[in-house]
C-alpha cells in the first residue's frame, strides 16, 4: 500500500471511531445528571430501595423499638463516602442515601442473658431518604425540607407508598430537625473514632 492509501485509510477509521463514540455517547442532560444525583432516584423523583444495601453500605447504627406500631429493630444505612463526608464537614452530600430497615422483634433466653433481643429474618418495611440541595422536585409531596422521603412496603420493594411526606415521615423526625431531620447523634459510624 502506498502513503497516500495509508492517509485516507487511517483518515476513514478514526472517523468511524469519532462518529461510534458520538453516537454510543450518551448526551449530558437531564437524565445523565439525575443518574450523578442519585442513582436510586428517577427523573421523575421516584425514590427506590437501593439494591442490596446491607452489602453496598456501611451500618450506621441501630434502635430497638419493643413495643407499638413502630416496634422491631432499626438498623440504618449509608453510602461509606456519605459517612466520610459527614465526618468531615458534618453534613450530608447532595445524593446522599440513607436506609432504615425495620426488622420484626424476637426475645429469647441465652446463655447471655435472659430476654435477649435480636432481629428476625421478617422484614416489616424500609424508609430511604436522598439528600436533596438544590431542590429539584418542586410539586413532588415525597420531596421537601431538603430531602426526597420514602417508605417502601415488602409487598412491593419498588414503590413509595407515602404520598405526603410532611403526613407521612417529617413527624418522627421534628426533633432531629436542627440535625437536619436525621438522628445523627445515634448514628456512631458518623463520628470518626478517637
Amino acid at each position: 500500500m502506498s502513503w497516500l492509501s495509508n492517509l485516507k485509510m487511517s483518515a476513514f477509521f478514526f472517523s468511524m471511531v469519532f462518529a461510534i463514540s458520538t453516537v454510543a455517547t450518551p448526551k449530558v442532560g437531564y437524565s445523565m445528571e439525575m443518574h450523578n444525583f442519585s442513582p436510586y432516584v428517577d427523573k421523575s423523583g421516584n425514590i427506590s430501595l437501593p439494591p442490596d444495601f446491607r452489602i453496598s453500605m456501611v451500618h450506621l447504627g441501630s434502635w430497638l423499638i419493643p413495643e407499638g406500631d413502630a416496634s422491631g429493630f432499626h438498623d440504618v444505612y449509608t453510602e461509606a463516602k456519605t459517612a466520610i463526608h459527614y465526618r468531615k464537614t458534618g453534613k450530608f452530600p447532595d445524593g446522599a442515601t440513607i436506609v432504615k430497615e425495620v426488622r420484626e422483634a424476637k426475645f429469647g433466653d441465652y446463655t447471655t442473658g435472659k430476654k435477649v433481643g435480636y432481629a428476625s429474618s421478617n422484614i416489616k418495611l424500609w424508609f430511604v431518604m436522598v439528600k436533596d440541595t438544590q431542590g429539584r422536585f418542586h410539586g413532588n409531596q415525597s420531596w421537601g425540607d431538603g430531602w426526597g422521603w420514602a417508605l417502601i412496603k415488602t409487598d412491593d420493594v419498588n414503590k413509595n407508598t407515602s404520598t405526603d411526606y410532611k403526613k407521612d415521615c417529617l413527624g418522627c423526625h421534628v426533633p432531629a430537625k436542627d440535625k437536619d431531620w436525621v438522628y445523627v447523634n445515634e448514628y456512631p459510624t458518623l463520628v470518626a473514632p478517637k
